[in-house]
């Protein structure tokens, strides 16, 4: 089949991954064009300066050429003129991971980190380990990590580090996306009730996992977080070998005498002491993974800890965007009751004794529902001030399946925290320039880019 393919089109090559697999294909001799409704910065740029084509909008006629591939993004769905020109002309078609995994994986040694949360951090640091230490991977990333300059990249290296995403793979293939990726080492940091779109509750979720578990081969590695009792039942396998981390006594890989400072977070295990420039107990169990896991490809400590010293973290997890009026601004993808908790929590010691505001957008498709009711106000434990935005796309979601706001700033004020429930970025700009003094923290959390509140932020304190 591969022989027969020689021109590539992309539905939906904005995306940062669909991006990089395009310019990757182009540059293994391929015929490459794509289409996209909006190509942002800086994926517009990186596929301009490779010459890539792309077509404004969805159409049936970007597809008269009849290519020999179509790759259909996560995105798209049934009604998207190319995907019906696709079904009708009955053109060879796939998902981006069917793509990854016959393309650039099979062959490789695939290095597959999943899990509720810490998956872009515990990859972008797994990838600088093994790039600061010559082994040049291939990776996939959800994120862009400081240390490198795009979120994927294809090399001839025998590595390929992805990170491993439970959401659904495309319209026409409802497996997560994990499923396709061939891991001989499989990372799960840990395992919550997520993406109320698509799982019915946390068996469903469980049920993923344990497909993606069964994929570990008999000479690879799963390593699981021991702490986690949702976790807990699916790693009693014995078709793969299986190593246990975290901080509980009953794991193979422990971390002990844990320090968390206000910048860096420092542990041991039997055979070394580690010092990380990321500051959070959630980022110890990170690391604790990607040790394992390099220590498993035959990386030694020192060699681990030479590319922990230079590492310099994830943009949008827990990052500065600037200081305006005294006032830092901070911008993090926290959407989940349980990462704003950790998030918070890494802030707090960071920042002990200054005042800290959350802002925070009901984006995704679980925390716009009520599942999270009771937990969303519980997880803003260690903020001063909480500030919560309309819920977004709130037409689309029936009045007895929403967050209910008012109910959150009960909760909250119940819990002692000052809370406003305000429509949109500008209303909540104008609020907190009333509000926040010279020393003061406001994090923004958010898996969009929130009306650009940071930047009016930072502008709107910067005159006053």
């Amino acid at each position: 089949m591969f022989s027969e393919i020689k021109s590539v089109h992309f539905v939906g090559i904005g995306g940062t991954a669909m991006a990089a697999a395009a310019v990757a294909l182009l540059e293994k001799g391929f015929s490459v064009t794509g289409s996209d409704s909006n190509v942002y910065e800086p994926m517009a740029s990186f596929l301009a300066s490779r010459q890539v084509k792309v077509m404004n909008g969805y159409a049936e006629k970007n597809l008269a050429h009849k290519p020999d591939l179509v790759v259909i993004g996560n995105a798209i769905s049934r009604g998207n003129p190319e995907a019906e020109f696709c079904l009708d002309h009955k053109l060879r078609f796939c998902s981006l991971p069917d793509l990854l995994r016959e393309f650039f994986i099979r062959g490789k040694r695939a290095i597959v980190i999943a899990g509720t949360h810490g998956k872009t951090t515990t990859t972008s640091l797994l990838t600088w380990v093994f790039e600061h230490n010559g082994l040049n991977p291939s990776y996939l990333i959800g994120g862009i990590p400081n240390n490198l300059s795009q979120g994927a990249r294809f090399t001839d290296s025998e590595w390929f580090i992805i990170e491993g995403d439970e959401y659904d793979t495309a319209f026409f293939d409802k497996r997560s996306k994990f499923i396709h990726y061939l891991p001989e080492v499989a990372i799960i940091n840990n395992l919550e009730f997520d993406h109320a779109d698509i799982f019915a509750d946390l068996a469903a979720v469980q049920k993923t996992f344990s497909h993606f578990i069964r994929l570990v081969p008999r000479n690879g590695l799963l390593l699981g977080n021991g702490d986690d009792p949702n976790l807990a039942p699916l790693l009693n396998v014995n078709f793969c070998p299986v190593k246990r981390f975290g901080l509980g006594e009953n794991n193979a890989v422990r971390a002990t005498n844990v320090r968390l400072g206000p910048t860096a977070s420092e542990f041991e295990i039997p055979s070394a002491r580690f010092h990380l420039n990321v500051a959070g107990e959630f980022n110890v169990r990170n690391a604790l993974a990607v040790v394992a896991a390099a220590k498993h490809c035959g990386l030694s400590n020192k060699e681990i800890q030479s590319a922990f010293d230079t590492f310099k973290g994830i943009k949008r997890r827990m990052e500065v965007r600037g200081i305006a009026g005294g006032v830092t601004v901070i911008d993090d993808f926290g959407h989940h009751p349980t990462a704003l908790r950790e998030t918070l929590r890494a802030l707090r010691i960071k920042y002990a004794k200054e005042k800290i505001w959350a802002v925070f957008e009901p984006r995704s498709n679980t925390t716009r529902r009520k599942i999270f009711q009771c937990e969303l106000a519980e997880s803003f434990a260690d903020a001063d001030g909480v500030v919560v935005s309309q819920i977004a796309r709130l037409e689309l979601l029936a009045p007895e399946e929403r967050l209910n706001p008012e109910q959150l700033m009960a909760d909250l004020a119940t819990l002692g925290k000052t809370a406003a429930y305000l429509p949109d970025a500008d209303a909540i700009v104008a609020h907190l320039a009333t509000k926040v003094q010279g020393g003061d923290i406001v994090c923004v959390f958010s898996n969009g880019d929130f009306g650009g509140i940071h930047g009016k932020l930072l502008e709107r304190l910067g005159r006053r």
